[in-house]
């Protein structure tokens, strides 16, 4: 029989008493996150310096988002960041995580950690890496002329065509490994019968990842999409570091568009409704990438 309170409720009642073991952890949220969105939010409603009295500006500022052309592009260039850090990662890594996880290679553990080891180097030091090998004397020229590639040879983060991809490409090598770990922990739980279910009906291997692989690791994809897709459009010091927006404004993103606008232009109005827009598109995102997931799954 359940043992009940004197006053007929089952233990743990009222469930107001709940509630104040999570108020520790809520205080800390919101002191922390909630509360300097708020700020940024107010900040983003003035035209302020940073220094004098602001001056009430309402959405003017959210209104020059839409209406610089600037800033319009600073926004395409996070979504064309998008697809390196996390489409192409995202398809490498189903690639290497079927191939591994079905051959059962010797050294998995080590390989593991390879790939997952530019996750613990710090972004300032993978850009300052790959500025050097992007150099017009650097490693990827001096390879293409040990190649007999000269003309291929350019100053890749000096060139408008070459930089965002340039700058992108790092991102993939960067986020490749974190995506096939979490594809690899997910195909390693996939019940063996099932793939012998699925020879037994004749399906080959493309048919086999299609109708055995891909479906048992919808979760791990939707998990590795928001990671990856969040790393993307919150990119600063990658840019900062290897371009600094340049050449002219060809590689700039919403991230050091607030730096920009706050500390080198003292726009800190504009700079805090650039920061906000940014967290609401990569809520949006977030959001539909996980709502898509929790559907196919059910």
């Amino acid at each position: 029989m359940t043992q009940r309170t004197t006053a007929g409720r089952p233990p743990g009642e009222p469930r107001r008493v709940a509630y104040l073991y999570l108020l520790p952890a809520f205080v800390i949220y919101a002191a922390f996150l909630l509360f300097p969105i708020g700020r940024a939010v107010q900040f983003s409603l003035y035209d302020w310096d940073g220094l004098s009295v602001g001056r009430w500006a309402g959405l003017d500022n959210y209104a020059a988002i839409v209406a610089d052309e600037g800033l319009r592009a600073a926004f395409g260039h996070a979504l064309v960041l998008v697809v390196f850090y996390a489409l192409i990662p995202l398809g490498i890594g189903l690639v290497l995580a079927a191939v591994l996880n079905h051959a059962k290679v010797r050294g998995l553990g080590f390989f593991r950690t390879v790939v997952f080891l530019p996750q613990v180097v710090a972004m300032v030091v993978v850009a300052v890496a790959w500025r050097r090998v992007y150099a017009p004397d650097g490693t990827l020229n001096g390879l293409l002329g040990a190649l007999g590639l000269e003309s291929l040879a350019r100053g890749w983060l000096g060139e408008y065509a070459f930089a965002l991809p340039a700058v992108g490409v790092v991102g993939t090598w960067f986020e490749t490994g974190l995506v096939t770990v979490l594809l690899l922990a997910g195909m390693s739980r996939v019940p063996g019968e099932l793939y012998e279910a699925a020879r037994l009906d004749g399906a080959g291997a493309v048919r086999e990842f299609l109708a055995v692989t891909l479906p048992s690791v919808r979760g791990e994809i939707a998990v590795a999409l928001t990671l990856t897709v969040i790393a993307a459009l919150r990119t600063f010091d990658l840019v900062y570091v290897t371009t600094r927006g340049g050449p002219g404004t060809s590689t700039t993103v919403p991230s050091y568009e607030v730096y920009h606008r706050a500390f080198g232009l003292g726009q800190v109005g504009s700079a805090a409704a650039v920061g906000v827009t940014l967290t609401l598109v990569i809520f949006v995102i977030s959001f539909g990438v996980n709502r898509f997931a929790d559907r196919r799954l059910t």
